[in-house]
């Protein structure tokens, strides 16, 4: 994992989930080249990003959904 201190300097196009709703607890996710996926809060487009690998960020999500995380 790699922290990326402004998100909007990452030359993505974010998205949010289809399972987040239009209130303040989201997510956006946006590809970077290879298997990098990065990932930022949605109310904060200039404040810090994640990038993870896809299998990391699989997992993560998995832990989170499964109530492990």
């Amino acid at each position: 994992m790699t922290t990326i201190l402004d998100a909007s300097t990452l030359p993505v196009t974010w998205w949010k989930s289809s399972r987040s709703d239009t209130g303040a607890q989201c997510v956006e996710c946006g590809l970077l080249g290879g298997d990098a996926v990065a990932v930022r809060d949605s109310k904060m487009p200039t404040g810090p990003a994640l990038v993870f690998g896809r299998d990391a960020l699989t997992a993560m999500v998995g832990a989170v959904a499964g109530g492990t995380l």
